[in-house]
């Protein structure tokens, strides 16, 4: 330890005459006492001890469970309840228990709504500063907690806690329930609501409970339709760090998923396992109400909404409802195409038109007839070939009764009955039912022409 400076003459050494001289010093507003290694300044001599070992580096209180030492006593109690398990203090508003002061206090803004940290970029409001720092970070990118083992960088402590135990395999904390074990003990916490089903957060809006606050903050966006995660590189904007995540994919190409049938690679996980089922033919999910049977689970859900009718969504454009897939619709009013094929810039207004459209580049056919093997480049057209094996025809006309393999064909027929022709020829204006009859008239355009060239040539 070094020699500390000259004595302070300001330091008061009658220990006897401390508690008279803090009364006093109350009343004047005086800081008396200062530290001889800096200038800070004190009321009491017990605080400029204690200080005095930030200087030092003294920590004469041990505990005597694990052997810890701490530079004041408070604080070896502090700890000293993460072995009893002892929360002495209670919140006043729903009796909840916590070990130290300054927890309860954090937690009694919950009952008050209190947010006084606002973050600069967004504007949102935070019950604490250190919340409200880490949240910062999703704007600015910033990493600053390292891994020591591998290098990989984290936005905050706790993911660096978690991320360790990888390296270390420690996992101390064991379920009662089902012998788990947890890296971290409010893991466990969270964990043994899987067993009790207790959710104790509420959404505010709609009342919808959770088993743990983040999956209520997941929900509440929405409602509020709150994007707070920013992409660094095209500045689109999410509502998860998760679906963050699995954007920049799009950007690095980072494809570490590949099928074990066809070696296809995958950005996630979930999407290699659900076309694998276009191989295996699988189809976990299934209506309770038909029993008709899908390979994602969301294709199921708007499939339920044919048995309940509803309809959610409303076009700004033209006011008609769906569904489902309002985006889509809304490309058709304002033709946005923003997904391009990078082989010859064609553009499409679904990302699933791309994969599709790829195949013809790639001359992959990954749907193949389980009947008679020929393979096809997309799904539907698979499924339309399987109706000449089977002779179904599922699409029926409501006027005559009469039955089509092909949702096209049932369209086509029913101008029969409506009139309506949609294709007209741009030389005369004629119109037509059928866009192969306007193709063929077209043709006796062209015919008049050859023929009125030959004879102005002198061919005829």
């Amino acid at each position: 330890a070094r020699d500390p400076p000259e004595e302070n003459d300001d330091v008061e050494s009658d220990a006897n005459s401390e508690g008279d001289d803090q009364q006093s010093r109350t009343h004047r507003k005086e800081k008396l006492l200062r530290c001889p290694w800096c200038v800070k300044t004190f009321s009491l001599k017990t605080q400029v001890v204690q200080h005095m070992r930030v200087h030092t580096g003294e920590k004469p209180f041990c505990c005597s469970v694990c052997g810890k030492t701490f530079s004041n006593q408070s604080n070896m109690v502090k700890h000293m309840r993460t072995h009893t398990g002892e929360k002495p203090y209670g919140c006043p508003v729903c009796q909840k228990k916590f070990a130290q002061t300054s927890h309860m206090v954090t937690h009694m803004k919950i009952h008050t709504g209190e947010r006084p940290f606002s973050c600069s970029a967004c504007g949102k409001r935070f019950t604490l500063k250190h919340n409200m720092a880490a949240h910062a970070r999703t704007h600015t990118g910033e990493k600053p907690f390292v891994c020591s083992v591998c290098g990989e960088a984290f936005s905050r402590k706790r993911q660096l806690g978690r991320h360790m135990s990888a390296h270390t395999g420690e996992s101390p904390f064991t379920c009662s329930v089902c012998g788990k074990t947890i890296t971290q003990k409010q893991n466990l916490v969270t964990h043994m609501r899987t067993h009790t089903g207790e959710k104790p957060f509420c959404c505010p809006i709609c009342g919808k409970t959770f088993s743990n606050k983040s999956n209520m903050s997941k929900h509440t966006r929405t409602h509020t339709g709150e994007k707070p995660f920013r992409c660094s590189l095209c500045a689109k904007t999410f509502s998860q760090t998760s679906h963050m995540a699995t954007h920049m994919k799009m950007h690095t190409g980072e494809r570490p998923f590949s099928c074990s049938v066809c070696e296809k690679r995958f950005a996630l996980k979930r999407s290699m396992v659900a076309h694998e089922r276009t191989h295996t033919g699988e189809k976990p999910f299934r209506c309770l109400i038909c029993g008709k049977a899908f390979s994602q689970k969301r294709q199921l859900a708007p499939h339920m909404k044919t048995h309940t009718g509803e309809k959610p969504f409303c076009c700004s454009f033209c006011d008609k409802t769906f569904s489902q897939n309002l985006v889509l619709h809304t490309r058709t009013h304002t033709g946005e195409k923003p997904y391009g094929c990078s082989m010859c810039a064609k553009t499409f207004s679904h990302k699933s038109c791309v994969a599709s459209h790829m195949r013809i580049h790639t001359g992959e056919k990954p749907f193949r007839c389980s009947a008679c093997d020929q393979s096809f480049i997309q799904k539907h057209s698979l499924t339309s070939h399987m109706r000449t094996h089977t002779g179904e025809k599922p699409f029926s006309c409501s006027t005559c009764g009469k039955a089509f393999s092909q949702r096209p064909h049932l369209v086509s027929h029913m101008r029969t009955h409506t009139g309506e022709k949609p294709f007209y020829c741009s030389l005369c204006g004629k119109r037509f039912s059928h866009k192969s009859n306007m193709v063929k008239h077209m043709r006796t355009h062209t015919r008049e022409k050859s023929s009125l060239e030959m004879a102005l040539t002198g061919q005829v």
